[in-house]
């Protein structure tokens, strides 16, 4: 009787064995998923582990003065961050583009344009990399990136503007089809513009500002101190047409500024942001500037929202909205 029980308990082992060995065949991943369930729990508990002595190692740098900036964020960050990077879940981000946490910074950035600013995200890492400079490219040849000639701008004023002002009293009354442009945290009026004033039409007071917005983020990106773009010449009057054909004999009867469609804009002369006092204050060469505002005005003019041609006596950029 003994004897048949052992029997019966090896066959009874024997006939599991064979059902587990039949089963690893035919579903695999019952066995693969417990180990990768093993696995998953065993990194868990390591990555906890390393989390404490990370915590621990900022404890103690705190403790002895140290900068915590320069402390590494926790491991388990970094591994999650590299798994989502193998994942394809996370996109590759190039230094000095702005992120979805960057508007703090560029607007901190904006305020200290020209110093060294590390600025760090709540996550601790790295918005922005301040460490290197943009560089200024320029453009390649200002006459060939800007080329668009009179033919050219006066059929787009004639299609976004107004009919031409006679004179001044005229245009206080087109303030329905006008909008004032004289005050701008963007852009700054010449002092000096008598043959003009400060009005154009919605389309073309957008994209000035759109201009001198650019322009200012340009300098921030690229930590040159901030400088406003200085607007020359705005809406022109048939009487101011007339006064300046008096004094130019090269002036044009068919100015396209008189459509409230067109602008200039120096690039000999810019204005200084920061106050004369100001210690972070430092010089900048108006060719810099210049290279850097040409750069930003082929951006525009390959986005189609304008035509700018490149006048080399007036020392402006001669633009009409499209």
């Amino acid at each position: 009787m003994e004897k048949l029980k052992k029997d019966i308990f090896i066959k009874g082992i024997v006939i599991v064995v064979a059902l587990l060995f039949v089963v690893r065949l035919i579903w695999p991943e019952v066995v693969i998923g417990t180990d990768a369930k093993v696995s998953d729990t065993s990194d868990s508990i390591a990555l906890s582990t390393l989390d404490s002595a990370a915590v621990a190692d900022q404890s103690a740098t705190a403790a002895s003065g140290e900068d915590l900036t320069s402390v590494a964020v926790p491991l388990s960050q970094d591994a999650e961050r590299v798994s989502q990077a193998e994942d394809g879940a996370e996109k590759e981000h190039v230094p000095g583009t702005p992120t979805s946490r960057d508007n703090t910074s560029i607007d901190s950035l904006r305020q200290c344009a020209g110093a060294s600013v590390d600025l760090l995200a709540v996550d601790g890492m790295p918005s922005l990399d301040f460490s290197t400079k943009h560089r200024i490219y320029s453009v390649s040849s200002y006459r060939n990136c800007f080329p668009d000639v009179q033919d050219v701008h006066y059929p787009a004023a004639i299609a976004c503007g107004v009919l031409p002002v006679e004179n001044r009293e005229e245009a206080e009354n087109r303030k329905k089809d006008l909008v004032y442009v004289g005050a701008n945290p963007y852009y700054t009026m010449d002092p000096a513009m008598s043959r003009s004033i400060p009005y154009l039409v919605p389309k073309a007071s957008h994209l000035l500002q759109h201009i001198g917005r650019r322009f200012l983020d340009s300098l921030a990106l690229k930590q040159i101190p901030l400088h406003k773009i200085i607007v020359t010449s705005v809406l022109r009057t048939e009487d101011d047409v007339r006064r300046l054909k008096r004094v130019n004999g090269n002036a044009s009867e068919q100015s396209c500024h008189r459509f409230g469609t067109t602008f200039d804009i120096s690039y000999n002369r810019y204005h200084t942001v920061a106050p004369p006092d100001d210690p972070d204050r430092r010089p900048v060469r108006n060719d810099s500037l210049k290279f850097i505002l040409s750069e930003v005005l082929r951006d525009v003019r390959d986005e189609g929202l304008c035509y700018i041609k490149y006048e080399v006596k007036q020392g402006c950029f001669h633009i009409t909205v499209r």
